[in-house]
């Protein structure tokens, strides 16, 4: 996304029927520059209800220095798509510079382990009070599920900011485990937690993948008769593989800015679904019996690539009757609390924490 003299992002959209991805690997055309940008808004809505539009967006002005600043990266909106081994390397090189910089906000120690087979990183935040020993936080991280770009970043923030244990899970990644890979292995942590720790002094959280994971993992817990942590953390996430929302059309993980392929129904699950039914009700939890879930957080952003998923997700934890908040920051990017260098980003993980903290004290 670019931010112009004008503090202007520019935006075009272009409607699912009208590119065919084949055609664009054999002939991908050139990235779009300044020059040939929209300059004006247009919209037609065809007879079957898809909008043809271009919008010329302003970056809003309470946003920070630093977040007007990452909305300006330049990221070239066509192109090849990235490979499972690009991403990976990227990935964790990413999430190794973000552990010192988190680190250095908020000393911690961090430990690799396992519990019940299971990778896991346990993070000890500074100073953590005696009162907090018996309580710990259940971490599923981000990355698509085919990669890890969370298990550090959302567990020293949280770790740091509640001043409570956080144990991270690796979990199996796809395409080489697809579900239920991830689901078994985040349960199999959980129920080593509970031979240690009460069910209410857990609490089970993730982003992106990781949320979706959470959700997955709260529906498996309620299936198979085990006590509920005493709350849930769903950042960014969605529980509909079967079904795209409309923030999937319009943004990429950037934002507005960087590559976007248009939706494509027949691959809603990827290689994570593998070739489990789209609707089941562990894979989907938007088509589970959710009553009886924990109080819940959502959290999500006004251009997240999930912003539809998560708000879906929402309605239907609130039509459970599940005590639910959402949290909807405006115009930054998917999981934009990943990083430490954003004053969104530290109120974010703030944000996080106290609903966490205050959820332990009941």
């Amino acid at each position: 996304m670019r931010i112009f003299s004008r503090s202007v992002v520019r935006l075009s959209l272009l409607a699912p029927v009208l590119l065919v991805p084949s055609l664009l690997s054999a002939q991908q055309p050139a990235p779009t520059t300044e020059a040939d940008a929209p300059k004006r808004d247009t919209s037609f809505i065809d007879a079957q209800g898809t909008a043809h539009i271009t919008r010329v967006i302003p970056v809003p002005e309470d946003l920070s220095p630093q977040a007007r600043l990452m909305l300006g990266h330049v990221d070239l909106d066509q192109g090849p798509p990235q490979s499972l081994a690009d991403r990976r390397k990227l990935t964790d090189e990413y999430t190794a510079r973000a552990r010192v910089a988190w680190s250095h906000l908020l000393p911690n120690t961090l430990v690799d382990d396992k519990i019940a087979s299971v990778p896991v990183h346990i993070v000890t935040p500074e100073g953590m009070p005696e009162v907090n020993k018996d309580k710990v936080l259940l971490c599923l991280h981000g990355g698509g599920f085919n990669s890890d770009s969370g298990s550090y970043t959302e567990s020293i923030p949280i770790a740091g900011y509640t001043k409570i244990k956080v144990v991270a899970v690796l979990y199996r990644l796809a395409p080489e485990s697809p579900f239920p890979a991830a689901v078994d292995d985040s349960v199999a942590v959980y129920k080593e937690l509970l031979k240690t720790y009460k069910p209410d002094h857990i609490i089970m959280y993730g982003t992106s993948a990781g949320a979706i994971l959470t959700a997955e993992v709260a529906v498996k817990l309620k299936q198979l008769g085990l006590p509920q942590p005493a709350a849930l953390g769903i950042f960014s996430g969605m529980g509909d593989f079967a079904r795209a929302g409309d923030s999937t059309a319009i943004y990429a993980l950037r934002g507005f800015s960087g590559h976007l392929d248009p939706p494509d129904p027949s691959h809603h699950g990827d290689t994570y679904a593998g070739s489990t039914d789209l609707k089941d009700p562990v894979l989907s939890p938007i088509y589970a019996d959710l009553h009886g879930l924990p109080p819940t957080l959502f959290i999500t952003s006004g251009r997240d690539i999930l912003l539809s998923g998560t708000s879906n997700l929402h309605r239907a934890f609130l039509r459970a009757g599940i005590d639910v908040r959402l949290v909807v920051f405006d115009a930054l990017p998917h999981a934009f609390w990943y990083d430490p260098r954003l004053p969104e980003a530290i109120e974010a993980n703030q944000m996080m924490a106290d609903y966490f903290v205050k959820a332990l004290k009941k």
